[in-house]
């Protein structure tokens, strides 16, 4: 019960910041970052890239998953993509979704809309779910300390 306080706080945080800050505008360079490093990301994920996808997560990650419930040690997260994900699901972020808030002196809150597409049921149908990332920037290098996943 007290991973689902956790996650009801921290989404209603969320929607409180979404009403109290300004979205970064697509041209700027905080939204530009950002969404690079979403990109180069999930470019790894899909494509097996583990060193990448270790690189853009922070050590102290926290991964919330509505199914899959809490995880807090990046290299559980990343040998259970390694062992689940990699060469069966693909990600793609859905067009005009993805959104950038900036958390001054810390780093950035993305969020968006995403689908993915599993190669061992192909004809699954995939339907969008929602994803919150938390960029933290320490010494001019980004990455992800809390992610989130909605179904």
């Amino acid at each position: 019960m007290g991973t689902a306080k956790n996650i009801a706080l921290f989404l209603g945080l969320v929607m409180v910041a979404q009403l109290t800050m300004a979205q970064e505008a697509m041209d700027s360079e905080l939204y530009k970052t950002i969404k690079a490093l979403d990109n180069e990301y999930f470019t790894a994920y899909n494509t097996c890239d583990m060193k990448t996808q270790e690189m853009l997560l922070a050590e102290d990650l926290e991964f919330y998953h509505d199914q899959g419930g809490l995880s807090t040690s990046r290299e559980t997260v990343l040998e259970s993509i390694e062992k689940n994900i990699c060469g069966k699901v693909t990600r793609e972020l859905l067009k005009d979704s993805f959104e950038v808030y900036e958390i001054k002196g810390f780093g950035a809150v993305a969020m968006g809309l995403h689908k993915f597409y599993n190669n061992q049921e192909p004809d699954a149908i995939s339907k969008p779910s929602k994803f919150i990332g938390i960029w933290a920037q320490n010494n001019g290098q980004w990455q992800m300390k809390r992610i989130i996943s909605l179904h």
